[in-house]
Protein backbone atom coordinates (compact mmCIF):
# COMPACT_ATOMS: atom_id res chain seq x y z
CA UNK A 1 0.00 0.00 0.00
CA UNK A 2 1.26 3.45 -0.93
CA UNK A 3 0.17 6.39 1.25
CA UNK A 4 0.71 9.54 -0.78
CA UNK A 5 0.13 13.10 0.38
CA UNK A 6 1.54 16.59 0.24
CA UNK A 7 1.42 16.62 4.07
CA UNK A 8 4.65 14.77 4.85
CA UNK A 9 4.44 14.41 8.64
CA UNK A 10 0.81 13.31 8.61
CA UNK A 11 1.40 10.90 5.73
CA UNK A 12 4.40 9.28 7.41
CA UNK A 13 2.45 8.92 10.65
CA UNK A 14 -0.40 7.15 8.84
CA UNK A 15 1.98 4.80 7.03
CA UNK A 16 3.65 3.95 10.35
CA UNK A 17 0.24 3.30 11.90
CA UNK A 18 -0.71 0.95 9.07
CA UNK A 19 2.47 -1.09 9.50
CA UNK A 20 5.18 -2.53 7.29
CA UNK A 21 2.81 -3.13 4.36
CA UNK A 22 2.40 0.65 3.92
CA UNK A 23 4.91 3.08 2.45
CA UNK A 24 4.69 6.87 2.36
CA UNK A 25 5.49 8.89 -0.75
CA UNK A 26 5.31 12.67 -0.88
CA UNK A 27 2.84 13.61 -3.62
CA UNK A 28 1.45 16.85 -4.98
CA UNK A 29 -1.47 15.54 -7.03
CA UNK A 30 -1.15 18.42 -9.50
CA UNK A 31 2.37 17.28 -10.46
CA UNK A 32 2.79 14.64 -13.17
CA UNK A 33 6.37 14.12 -11.99
CA UNK A 34 5.17 13.34 -8.46
CA UNK A 35 2.66 10.81 -9.78
CA UNK A 36 5.41 9.11 -11.76
CA UNK A 37 7.61 8.97 -8.66
CA UNK A 38 4.76 7.51 -6.60
CA UNK A 39 4.26 4.76 -9.17
CA UNK A 40 7.97 4.01 -9.20
CA UNK A 41 7.84 3.63 -5.41
CA UNK A 42 5.29 0.84 -5.79
CA UNK A 43 7.26 -1.10 -8.40
CA UNK A 44 8.45 -3.70 -5.87
CA UNK A 45 4.96 -4.18 -4.44
CA UNK A 46 2.12 -6.45 -5.63
CA UNK A 47 0.40 -5.28 -8.85
CA UNK A 48 -1.37 -1.95 -8.43
CA UNK A 49 -5.11 -2.55 -8.70
CA UNK A 50 -6.66 0.24 -6.60
CA UNK A 51 -6.49 4.01 -6.47
CA UNK A 52 -8.42 6.26 -4.09
CA UNK A 53 -8.33 9.91 -5.15
CA UNK A 54 -8.93 11.72 -1.88
CA UNK A 55 -6.91 14.93 -2.19
CA UNK A 56 -9.04 18.04 -2.05
CA UNK A 57 -9.23 21.67 -1.01
CA UNK A 58 -12.21 23.77 0.08
CA UNK A 59 -13.06 27.30 1.04
CA UNK A 60 -16.25 29.31 1.42
CA UNK A 61 -16.57 32.25 -0.95
CA UNK A 62 -19.67 33.88 -2.50
CA UNK A 63 -19.98 33.83 -6.29
CA UNK A 64 -19.58 37.61 -6.47
CA UNK A 65 -16.18 37.53 -4.78
CA UNK A 66 -14.74 34.28 -6.18
CA UNK A 67 -11.74 34.84 -8.45
CA UNK A 68 -10.55 33.22 -11.65
CA UNK A 69 -7.37 32.27 -9.82
CA UNK A 70 -9.37 30.67 -7.00
CA UNK A 71 -11.55 28.68 -9.39
CA UNK A 72 -8.49 27.53 -11.33
CA UNK A 73 -6.74 26.40 -8.14
CA UNK A 74 -9.83 24.48 -6.98
CA UNK A 75 -10.08 22.68 -10.32
CA UNK A 76 -6.35 22.00 -10.42
CA UNK A 77 -6.40 20.08 -7.13
CA UNK A 78 -9.91 18.62 -7.00
CA UNK A 79 -10.31 17.66 -10.66
CA UNK A 80 -7.03 17.65 -12.57
CA UNK A 81 -5.21 15.95 -9.68
CA UNK A 82 -7.63 13.02 -9.92
CA UNK A 83 -7.30 12.89 -13.71
CA UNK A 84 -3.50 12.74 -13.47
CA UNK A 85 -3.83 9.95 -10.92
CA UNK A 86 -6.00 7.86 -13.21
CA UNK A 87 -3.64 8.42 -16.12
CA UNK A 88 -0.67 7.45 -13.96
CA UNK A 89 -2.10 4.16 -12.68
CA UNK A 90 -3.85 3.02 -15.84
CA UNK A 91 -0.87 1.21 -17.43
CA UNK A 92 -0.31 -0.80 -14.24
CA UNK A 93 -4.00 -1.66 -13.92
CA UNK A 94 -4.22 -2.73 -17.54
CA UNK A 95 -1.16 -4.94 -17.08
CA UNK A 96 -2.77 -6.46 -13.97
CA UNK A 97 -5.97 -7.23 -15.88
CA UNK A 98 -8.09 -4.62 -14.15
CA UNK A 99 -8.50 -2.43 -11.12
CA UNK A 100 -10.71 0.00 -9.24
CA UNK A 101 -10.57 3.78 -8.93
CA UNK A 102 -12.57 5.60 -6.26
CA UNK A 103 -12.93 9.36 -6.56
CA UNK A 104 -13.94 11.12 -3.36
CA UNK A 105 -16.42 13.77 -4.51
CA UNK A 106 -18.98 15.46 -2.23
CA UNK A 107 -22.71 15.88 -1.74
CA UNK A 108 -22.01 19.21 -3.45
CA UNK A 109 -21.47 17.21 -6.63
CA UNK A 110 -25.17 16.34 -6.41
CA UNK A 111 -26.64 19.71 -5.36
CA UNK A 112 -25.39 23.26 -5.16
CA UNK A 113 -24.14 24.92 -2.00
CA UNK A 114 -24.08 28.38 -0.54
CA UNK A 115 -20.71 30.15 -0.81
CA UNK A 116 -19.34 27.06 -2.56
CA UNK A 117 -19.42 27.82 -6.28
CA UNK A 118 -15.77 26.91 -6.92
CA UNK A 119 -15.81 23.83 -4.69
CA UNK A 120 -19.14 22.57 -6.01
CA UNK A 121 -18.06 23.17 -9.61
CA UNK A 122 -14.89 21.15 -9.07
CA UNK A 123 -16.79 18.26 -7.53
CA UNK A 124 -19.51 18.24 -10.22
CA UNK A 125 -16.68 18.11 -12.75
CA UNK A 126 -15.03 15.23 -10.90
CA UNK A 127 -18.33 13.38 -10.89
CA UNK A 128 -18.63 13.82 -14.66
CA UNK A 129 -15.03 12.71 -15.12
CA UNK A 130 -15.79 9.61 -13.05
CA UNK A 131 -18.64 8.56 -15.31
CA UNK A 132 -16.73 9.20 -18.54
CA UNK A 133 -13.69 7.33 -17.25
CA UNK A 134 -15.91 4.40 -16.24
CA UNK A 135 -17.27 4.20 -19.78
CA UNK A 136 -13.84 4.35 -21.39
CA UNK A 137 -11.90 2.10 -19.01
CA UNK A 138 -14.41 -0.69 -18.52
CA UNK A 139 -12.94 -2.50 -21.51
CA UNK A 140 -9.75 -2.94 -19.52
CA UNK A 141 -11.52 -4.25 -16.44
CA UNK A 142 -10.97 -0.94 -14.65
CA UNK A 143 -13.93 0.29 -12.61
CA UNK A 144 -14.38 3.95 -11.62
CA UNK A 145 -16.86 5.05 -8.95
CA UNK A 146 -17.59 8.17 -6.90
CA UNK A 147 -18.21 8.57 -3.18
CA UNK A 148 -20.12 11.67 -2.06
CA UNK A 149 -19.50 12.42 1.64
CA UNK A 150 -21.68 14.81 3.58
CA UNK A 151 -20.53 16.28 6.89
CA UNK A 152 -17.57 14.14 7.97
CA UNK A 153 -15.41 14.81 11.03
CA UNK A 154 -12.29 16.28 9.42
CA UNK A 155 -10.33 19.52 9.71
CA UNK A 156 -12.21 20.69 6.61
CA UNK A 157 -15.51 20.27 8.48
CA UNK A 158 -14.16 22.30 11.39
CA UNK A 159 -13.79 25.25 9.02
CA UNK A 160 -17.28 24.77 7.57
CA UNK A 161 -18.91 24.46 11.00
CA UNK A 162 -17.30 27.55 12.53
CA UNK A 163 -19.92 29.71 14.23
CA UNK A 164 -22.73 27.18 14.00
CA UNK A 165 -24.49 25.97 17.19
CA UNK A 166 -23.45 22.63 18.74
CA UNK A 167 -26.77 21.02 17.77
CA UNK A 168 -26.60 22.20 14.16
CA UNK A 169 -26.17 18.71 12.72
CA UNK A 170 -29.13 17.31 14.65
CA UNK A 171 -31.29 18.06 11.61
CA UNK A 172 -29.69 15.13 9.78
CA UNK A 173 -31.79 11.93 9.84
CA UNK A 174 -28.98 10.13 11.70
CA UNK A 175 -28.55 13.21 13.92
CA UNK A 176 -24.75 13.25 13.79
CA UNK A 177 -21.78 13.85 11.54
CA UNK A 178 -19.97 10.96 9.91
CA UNK A 179 -16.50 9.57 10.55
CA UNK A 180 -13.62 9.04 8.18
CA UNK A 181 -13.81 5.31 8.92
CA UNK A 182 -17.36 5.23 7.58
CA UNK A 183 -16.16 6.71 4.30
CA UNK A 184 -13.13 4.41 4.26
CA UNK A 185 -15.35 1.34 4.73
CA UNK A 186 -17.25 2.20 1.56
CA UNK A 187 -14.04 2.91 -0.35
CA UNK A 188 -12.68 -0.47 0.75
CA UNK A 189 -15.84 -2.16 -0.53
CA UNK A 190 -15.53 -0.39 -3.88
CA UNK A 191 -11.94 -1.54 -4.43
CA UNK A 192 -12.76 -5.11 -3.41
CA UNK A 193 -14.04 -8.04 -5.47
CA UNK A 194 -17.40 -7.73 -3.70
CA UNK A 195 -18.19 -4.72 -5.90
CA UNK A 196 -16.91 -6.18 -9.18
CA UNK A 197 -20.07 -5.26 -11.16
CA UNK A 198 -20.21 -1.64 -9.97
CA UNK A 199 -18.80 1.14 -12.09
CA UNK A 200 -19.73 4.71 -12.97
CA UNK A 201 -21.91 4.86 -9.87
CA UNK A 202 -22.54 7.46 -7.16
CA UNK A 203 -22.55 6.51 -3.47
CA UNK A 204 -23.59 9.02 -0.79
CA UNK A 205 -22.26 8.86 2.77
CA UNK A 206 -24.24 11.73 4.22
CA UNK A 207 -26.31 10.52 7.16
CA UNK A 208 -29.42 11.03 5.07
CA UNK A 209 -28.73 14.70 4.28
CA UNK A 210 -30.07 14.47 0.74
CA UNK A 211 -32.89 12.06 1.50
CA UNK A 212 -35.55 14.75 1.69
CA UNK A 213 -36.90 17.70 3.61
CA UNK A 214 -36.33 18.30 7.28
CA UNK A 215 -36.34 21.22 9.70
CA UNK A 216 -33.07 22.58 8.31
CA UNK A 217 -32.52 20.63 5.11
CA UNK A 218 -32.42 23.70 2.93
CA UNK A 219 -29.82 23.35 0.18
CA UNK A 220 -28.72 26.93 0.86
CA UNK A 221 -27.20 25.62 4.08
CA UNK A 222 -24.85 23.21 2.29
CA UNK A 223 -21.21 24.17 2.00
Amino acid sequence: MIVADILVDEGKALADELGHAARFVELDVTSEADWKRALEASADRPPLTALINNAGIHWANPVESETAEGMARMLQVNLIGAMLGVQAVLPAMRAAGGGSVVNICSVLALVGGRDASAYSASKWALRGFTKSAAIELGRYGVRVNAIHPGYIETPMLANVATGRPPDYFDYLPLRRTGTVDEVADLALFLVSAESKYLTGADFTVDGGMLAGSGPRSNFRELG
